[in-house]
Formats: structure tokens, sequence, C-alpha cells
């Protein structure tokens, strides 16, 4: 059964009643399906949610925010519960920069380089160091072998040119007899080594009547090469020697007389095996025993007997 409302029904409901906003329309959008065909297109119609204020619009950037404000707190949450403490414990300087812990490291810097090696003037260093010590054990090996290889000598023979006595002074005047011999001496230096040669000298060639040197020579130096031999001749001489005590017991005399005399000196010998670094020297020392007469002037032929070589 219907109900008309009559007059005095709507007269007393419009002062009562706030008027009404007019109705807003009502929007659509359209979004395809994918699965659907082109046919459907115009009844895959979706509507649209009304919004009754713009608040509630997503476009509103409120809600980016809320959005972005929720999610901050939400990461934000999970790192405060560890690093809270850290952050709080920081402290800040005088122009308020956090102020950060400075970790110091003690010691020499020197110990970072010890793997490094050895550097080139180290390398240098040691290497010439191990040349030297190479090159001397050669040297010594070459001094070792050629130390053996030492010059021999023989006395052959020696001449008497003149041998006189008579009484005289010496240079302050004291009266003494006196001799003076002139002599000559050949004697014979044989080289063995194989490797090198050497050069020759002596001392002083001395010939002795007791203690007193009576007549005296030197070989000149010369240069013998290896394995040869070289006969040499000393001139020996002495002018009015004074004889002091040793005259009284003196042979000679005017008449002649044989003299018991000694012979002495030392053969020198150095050999050059490596330049000058590497040299070699010998000494032998010659020691000879004979009987002179004035009377005769022959040379006298000395035995190995007569001389000892040391």
């Amino acid at each position: 059964m219907m109900h008309v409302k009559s007059d005095s029904d709507v007269t007393s409901l419009a002062p009562s009643s706030p008027p009404r906003s007019p109705k807003r329309a009502v929007y659509y959008v359209q979004s395809p399906s994918r699965y659907s065909n082109d046919e459907d297109k115009s009844t895959s119609m979706q509507n649209t949610p009304v919004y009754n204020s713009p608040m509630e619009s997503p476009s509103h950037p409120s809600i980016g925010r809320h959005s972005r404000t929720s999610s901050a707190s939400r990461f934000s949450g999970i790192f405060r519960s560890s690093s809270g403490r850290k952050a709080r414990e920081k402290r800040v300087n005088e122009k308020g920069w956090p102020e950060c812990t400075v970790i110091q490291e003690e010691g020499p810097y020197d110990d970072l380089h010890e793997d490094r090696g050895l550097s080139r003037r180290s390398q240098l260093a040691l290497a010439f160091l191990g040349f030297v010590l190479l090159f001397t054990t050669f040297c010594l090996i070459i001094w070792g072998a050629s130390r053996p290889y030492k010059a021999a000598v023989v006395v052959k023979s020696l001449s008497m040119d003149g041998f006189y006595s008579g009484e005289g002074s010496d240079g302050t005047g004291v009266p003494t007899k006196m001799v003076t011999v002139n002599c000559s001496l050949k004697v014979d230096v044989h080289n063995p080594a194989s490797t090198f040669g050497i050069h020759v000298t002596s001392s002083p060639i001395n010939l002795k009547y007791l203690e007193i040197v009576i007549a005296t020579g030197e070989l000149a130096k010369y240069y013998q090469p290896r394995k040869s031999h070289r006969i040499r001749s000393v001139i020996m001489g002495g002018d009015k020697v004074p004889l002091y005590g040793a005259g009284a017991g003196f042979p000679l005399t005017n008449t002649g007389g044989s003299v018991p005399l000694t012979l002495e000196f030392d053969l020198i010998t150095r050999a050059d095996v490596v330049g000058k670094l590497v040299r070699i020297t010998h000494h032998r020392h010659v020691s000879c025993q004979l009987v002179v007469d004035s009377t005769k002037t022959k040379a006298i032929n000395l035995s190995q007997s007569a001389c000892t070589y040391d």
C-alpha cells in the first residue's frame, strides 16, 4: 500500500533537516584486462572509489611523508638497538664536530722493510767481498804451489889475484899488521821453477880471517829466466885491513904462507808469480872453508863438502 506524503509532512520535515550537499559525480577508470578480448574491454570497467575530502586522496603529500616516516622508523629501529649506546657515547668538540678516537702506533717502522731483501749497495759490497775472498784464495794456492821452488847456488872457485901482508898503522896511528887482498869469486845459480823467473842478488860476500873481514864484494842484481843456470863473477878486495890482535898469529909473511879463510854470504832470490801480489822470496846462506896460499895464483876449486848451503 502506497503512502502519499501530504503537504503538511513536507513542510514539517524541511526546516528540521539540514540542506543536503549536491551529490558528486562518480568517475569510472577503464583498466583493460590482460586476459580479455577487445570485445570485453567495454565491460571491464572498474569503479574508482569516491573520496569525500582531499585529505583522503592518495596523491596528497601527507600520505607519502607518513609512509616515509613509518618506513624510516622501522629501519632505524633495527640499528638503533645495536648502535644506540655508541651514538650516545660520541663526544663533541668545541666546534660542534664529533670527536673520533685516533689509534697511535708505537715503535719504529723499520720492521716493515725487513722482507724487502738486501739493497743494491749491500749486494755490490757482498759481491766485492766474495771476489776478494776468491782472489785471495787463488793467490794463496799459487803461493803455496810456488814456495818449494827454491833457487840453488854452488860456489865454483876462488881466484887470488893479490894477497899481501905487512906492518903499518891504522887511522888513529896504532901500529898493527895489515893485509891487502884482491880476488874474484865464481858462483853458479840455478832456477828450478818452470813457470816464473827470479831476481837474484846477494848480501855482502865476505872473506874473513877468524872474525875479521879482509875482503868483501857483492853480487850485482840480475834477472834469471825459468829453468836456467847462470855463472856470475864477483870481484872482492880489501886494502890495508888492520888485523890488530889477530895479526900475532897470522901465518902470512913476505915469503908466503897458507892462511885458513872463511867465505860467507847470503844469496837472495825474489820471484813475482802474479805481479807484485804474489811474491816469493828465498834466502840461501852459504859458508865455505878454504885455505889460501899466497904463492899460488891458480883458482881454488871448492868441492861440495867444503861449503854448506842453508
